[in-house]
């Protein structure tokens, strides 16, 4: 029960933040600059520096993951290797 709780919770804040981001990107362009719901979005070049930062910032964590196992898995060769020599 938890986890589909845990899902539900996850599902719903997804689909906040796509409308949010969707209602500010599409369509906050064609309402009034001085209209009072502007006060509720940041400025619009937000829209794209934000998912830029989180898709470098994502793109940093997988190639620092890859570099990690890569040099680990690396190093264990090397010891199994060095192991076969003396023996």
């Amino acid at each position: 029960m938890l986890d589909f709780l845990v899902g539900l919770a996850m599902l719903i804040v997804a689909s906040a933040v796509f409308l949010y981001y969707t209602v500010w990107t599409l369509m906050m362009p064609f309402v009034d600059p001085g209209h009072p719901l502007h006060d509720l979005f940041p400025p619009r070049v937000w829209a794209i520096r934000i998912p830029v930062i989180l898709i470098l910032l994502g793109g940093a964590v997988v190639g620092s993951f890859l570099s990690v196992v890569m040099i680990r898995s690396n190093r264990k060769r090397a010891l199994k290797a060095a192991g076969k020599k003396k023996a």
